[in-house]
């Protein structure tokens, strides 16, 4: 494990030890606490290991000095289900607490997060009635799961996430998660929203008009250029960059979920994972605060 990495999971507990209210344990507290968890399922998605099995033997292997004790695969694989909700506070207080959280640029897209291939998968799966087959138009196939709904900044630091039935329309999801935060919305006054052509309608930019939001898209042949569209190519390079980091650096769709809630909580245990490295390089002044090199062995 490299210095930059142990250093990382040390401010990373710290900042969740100091500014979270983790659960307080009645009687005997247990033996793993709330902050380690998180920092331990972090080191997880860095480090790349997708069985749950295998992470527990390497960290009892080479990160005894960090974790003195660590639960069997059950009861790590029961409290980081447990754990989802310290897990999306740990990465709204990782992008707080950076320049970022205050830029009025925002980046909106999907991308798969698969759960099955076979059809009997997707009949016996603890994920039936959640997870849908869907069509993936970036990469040209159909998959069997449920798309993670991505709000970021131009840095890739995650403002908003969701995971959504891919059948719903696209437009919907991301004004139901505007409507959860829409005081966050209010606090920034002249948003511009950077979208792709599935985010097209009229009665959807005027919904984004009422909230104070400006969409970003590209125009239709039949359309005239809008306004902003000649920056717009680089600026949606950026989210694509942002999912193929999620998807082939931290393993999105190699999560080993089986239920909902545990997609939910590997979902955003790459999140985190992705929040940290950006929130460590921004403090650290790295000249690219989305790398995650340090980190990653």
């Amino acid at each position: 494990m490299t210095n930059e990495l142990d250093t990382l999971l040390t401010a990373l507990y710290v900042k969740v030890d100091d500014e979270l209210e983790v659960e307080r344990w009645m009687g005997c507290p247990p033996q793993l606490s709330d902050p380690e968890l998180v920092t331990l399922a972090v080191a997880q998605a860095l480090l790349g290991f997708r069985s749950e099995a295998r992470w527990l033997r390497y960290a009892r292997k080479n990160l005894a000095t960090m974790f003195p004790y660590l639960p069997q695969q059950f009861g790590y694989n029961k409290r980081l289900k447990a754990a989802l909700p310290l897990v999306k506070k740990a990465i709204r207080t990782l992008a707080v607490d950076t320049d970022f959280w205050f830029d009025n640029h925002w980046i909106a897209d999907s991308t798969p997060v698969e759960c099955g291939r076979s059809r009997p998968t997707g009949k016996r799966s603890g994920m039936a009635g959640w997870a849908e087959y869907g069509y993936c138009a970036s990469h040209s196939r159909f998959f069997w799961g449920l798309r993670l709904y991505l709000v970021c900044t131009p840095t890739g630091m995650p403002i908003l996430w969701a995971l959504a039935n891919p059948k719903l329309d696209e437009r919907e999801v991301l004004q139901a998660m505007l409507d959860v935060e829409e005081d966050l919305v209010a606090d920034r006054p002249g948003l511009l929203l950077i979208a792709d052509k599935g985010f097209a309608s009229k009665e959807f930019e005027a919904d984004l008009a009422m909230r104070g939001i400006d969409l970003l898209r590209p125009s239709f042949k039949r359309e005239k250029k809008r306004k902003g569209e000649s920056l717009l190519k680089s600026l949606r390079q950026l989210i694509e960059s942002v999912n193929d980091t999620l998807r082939v650096q931290l393993d999105l769709e190699q999560h080993g979920g089986r239920t909902f809630e545990g997609v939910a909580v590997r979902v955003a245990q790459r999140i985190l994972a992705l929040a940290a490295a950006i929130w460590r390089n921004h403090k650290t002044g790295a000249p690219i605060t989305r790398s995650l090199v340090a980190f990653d062995h």
